[in-house]
């Protein structure tokens, strides 16, 4: 009778605790639907911003976002998934590099955002000459994904089943080629877990941006110019400019919106890409 009650009790709490989590989200993103929809509408999407966000659109803002989200994924995603696959399948656990190399990781994947943007701007836009730019912003995103992505791939790859990797060897397949047809479509959810959360962070980033990316709200001419992000436009309509709140809940929503059709996208990209290379 006891261990029935404990186990009820148990499961009560952790039902709980899942709702109360479910529930928090749900406030939060409700009550930006709610504040932020009364200011929206097409011409906000594609207009300009007027008397400094007061009025008019986000539209090269979230060209400026889009752009430094396409520079940091570009860089990041590939590098970081090279690195995993290194540090899981060709680097010995015990080497002193690969265990220096997961402790490096570790610590940058909890670095303070901030550090990163004034490593951005010492790095990318003074000592390389980008100034403040998309490029600079990008990569200093870039930098930020790679630890995050890296680690979540790796941890992911060395979770497959050793079965997995002596049933290649015992087909005669080369190392590389078990890592890329077997190894990383077993891999999937962790290789799509690094791409969420490695979205997530770099979509919502305002910190490092600061530093990197720049202030300026109008449309970029190239990835060289200097441009406004979704998340610091927010931060700036907040707590810069009297009257902005409702363009802040405004772009929140569309920050949110931005946010879930990447990760939908990314999903489905990583489901078709690992698909075909499990069948060829």
């Amino acid at each position: 009778m006891s261990k029935r009650w404990f186990e009820r009790c148990f499961q009560l709490l952790i039902c709980g605790l899942a709702v109360c989590v479910v529930a928090v989200m749900g406030w939060v993103l409700i009550d930006v639907i709610i504040q932020g929809l009364g200011h929206f509408s097409w011409q906000f999407l594609v207009t300009a911003p007027i008397d400094a966000g007061r009025a008019g659109g986000i539209g090269p803002i979230v060209v400026s976002t889009l752009l430094i989200l396409i520079i940091a994924l570009t860089v990041a995603l590939p590098l970081g998934l090279a690195v995993a696959v290194w540090l899981a399948e060709f680097a010995a656990r015990s080497s002193r590099f690969a265990r220096i190399s997961g402790v490096v990781l570790d610590v940058l994947a909890g670095v303070p955002s901030i550090v990163f943007g004034l490593f951005g701007n010492a790095f990318f836009c003074v000592y390389l000459g980008l100034g403040y730019s998309l490029l600079a912003g990008g990569l200093t995103l870039a930098c930020m994904i790679l630890p995050i992505f890296t680690r979540t791939c790796e941890i992911g790859l060395r979770a497959v089943s050793q079965d997995w990797r002596r049933g290649t060897a015992a087909l005669g397949m080369t190392k590389a080629s078990a890592v890329w047809h077997v190894l990383l479509p077993a891999a999937r959810p962790a290789v799509l877990a690094g791409m969420v959360l490695g979205i997530g962070r770099a979509t919502a980033e305002t910190a490092a941006l600061l530093f990197t990316s720049g202030y300026v709200d109008r449309m970029p001419g190239s990835v060289l110019d200097s441009g406004r992000a979704l998340a610091v436009h927010i931060f700036d309509l907040s707590m810069n400019v009297t009257g902005g709140d409702g363009a802040a809940y405004a772009s929140a929503l569309v920050l949110v919106v931005l946010i879930i059709i990447l990760n939908i996208l990314a999903q489905q990209l990583t489901d078709r890409w690992l698909q075909q290379h499990s069948r060829a």
